[in-house]
């Protein structure tokens, strides 16, 4: 019964890693992106999705609760979890442990990435693009905030790999090797649409 308990958890917590906030994750960096073609042109964006009907429902169901059903068991996975060099070998076996080290790092950044927006809205600061000029003016929010999103699109990344050999869509060895390529593909590109969205609000 605990054996089929974890089992219903880790595939719960794999899926809601991709579904909803991995695709929540890619939406967000596009919306960020905006910030390349200038001040206005975030501001829109930004206010279009703050705009929503039934935000806070939405925010709620699809980012919050299970992201924080993801984070926790998250911990569980990383502070007990084995690496298993002699099924996956060593580029995987270390892809394992960066997923667990990457995992913490997002945790941590995500936290604080809402304090100083979400939490701060709450207060009545507008989210806009005046605000994470001013939050990333100081050089080590800068740095901050560029190891938090290379670390949280890592995690994606590497993390659907996952997904795909989990739930069964990614069985073969040729597979899994064309998948690996794929999420590096995608690692790459969207660390270049978050990067390049801190660059452009200093």
């Amino acid at each position: 019964m605990a054996g089929n308990r974890e089992f219903f958890n880790r595939r719960l917590h794999s899926l809601l890693g991709v579904i909803p906030v991995g695709i929540f994750l890619m939406q967000h960096l596009v919306v960020n992106h905006f910030a390349t073609e200038g001040e206005e042109s975030f501001n829109h964006a930004a206010n279009f999705m703050g705009t929503l009907p039934f935000k806070i429902v939405l925010e709620t169901v699809v980012i919050y609760l299970p992201l924080l059903f993801h984070a926790i068991y998250g911990l569980y996975i990383a502070f007990t979890a084995k690496n298993n060099t002699s099924r996956f070998g060593f580029f995987r076996n270390w892809m394992f442990t960066l997923q667990r080290v990457s995992g913490v790092i997002t945790l941590i950044f995500i936290a604080w990435h809402l304090w100083e927006t979400r939490i701060a809205a709450a207060f009545g600061s507008e989210v806009n693009f005046q605000m994470m000029e001013n939050i990333l003016s100081s050089p080590f929010m800068f740095w901050f905030y560029v190891v938090g999103i290379i670390s949280t699109i890592f995690h994606f990344a590497n993390g659907l790999w996952s997904f795909l050999v989990s739930w069964g869509i990614t069985v073969t060895p040729r597979s899994q090797v064309i998948s690996t390529y794929v999420t590096i593909i995608l690692f790459l590109a969207l660390s270049y649409v978050g990067i390049s969205a801190l660059v452009a609000f200093i």
